[in-house]
């Protein structure tokens, strides 16, 4: 399974961006699927994961309201609209796919593909 993440930039606050996550070589209708974020200095923390019928979608609270992650079974991708961006959601951003026992989970150890992040800078 690879999974190739796109659609970072730079971009001033308030304004929006949308991540993409091509899925290949795997069954994507059966993966969990997240988003995660690094920012400069700190740790990875997720943001936003979905299970794997797209039914159900989880969010950090800090991005609660202003992120929306959602799956395209007919394109094998994976997105996250970014909207009223904020100088502190500058980070390099994560894609990663799995099979967590209870269909989804933010736990990064449960998923077991990841794509190369791509970097959202958010300018003030």
């Amino acid at each position: 399974v690879q999974l190739q993440a796109s659609g970072g930039g730079l971009v001033q606050a308030g304004g929006s961006l949308r991540l993409s996550c091509a899925a290949s070589g795997g069954a994507f209708s059966s993966f969990a699927m997240g988003w995660f974020r690094q920012p400069p200095g700190k740790g990875r923390e997720w943001i936003a994961v979905i299970n794997w019928n797209g039914v159900n979608a989880y969010y950090k609270d800090s991005v609660k309201g202003r992120f929306t992650i959602s799956k395209d079974y007919g394109e094998n991708t994976l997105y996250l609209q970014m909207n009223s961006l904020k100088p502190e959601d500058t980070a390099r951003y994560y894609c990663a796919a799995g099979f967590p026992s209870v269909g989804w989970t933010i736990l990064e150890g449960e998923y077991d593909y990841w794509g190369q992040g791509t970097q959202v800078t958010v300018s003030s």
